[in-house]
């Protein structure tokens, strides 16, 4: 079998606003240009967004870190997008906190609080 990559795409109606949030606020790269759509990459992370008329907010975009200090840090510097404080869940084993993007996605910056396998890898 190939191997497989992927990415999720979402409706904006403010692509540049978007673009440049996810850039200069969360460090993601843009990877390709298209007509009306942007595809954003960072690690093994590809999302695009395309201008239409009406903005998916559904579902979370999750980021997930190295480490705790990692994920303090985002929260550090996202403060004034963030919608809660960095906190342990005892239920899914992460440290983490919630955000918006500027049109409102929730945007969820995270920690394994235990061992997880590299992306691409089966778990047993």
């Amino acid at each position: 079998m190939h191997p497989m990559t992927g990415m999720v795409f979402f409706k904006t109606m403010m692509l540049k606003n978007i673009v440049d949030f996810y850039v200069k606020e969360l460090g993601m790269h843009i990877w390709l240009k298209q007509k009306d759509c942007t595809i954003l990459n960072q690690g093994n992370l590809l999302i695009g967004f395309c201008e239409r008329s009406s903005a998916e907010l559904e579902g979370m975009i999750t980021l997930f870190y190295p480490t705790k200090d990692d994920v303090d840090e985002m929260h550090t510097m996202l403060k004034h997008i963030a919608t809660t404080k960095p906190v342990e869940s005892d239920v899914y084993k992460i440290y983490h906190f919630f955000a918006k993007d500027p049109e409102g996605r929730v945007l969820e910056f995270q920690t394994f609080l235990h061992p997880i396998g590299q992306v691409g890898q089966n778990e047993n």
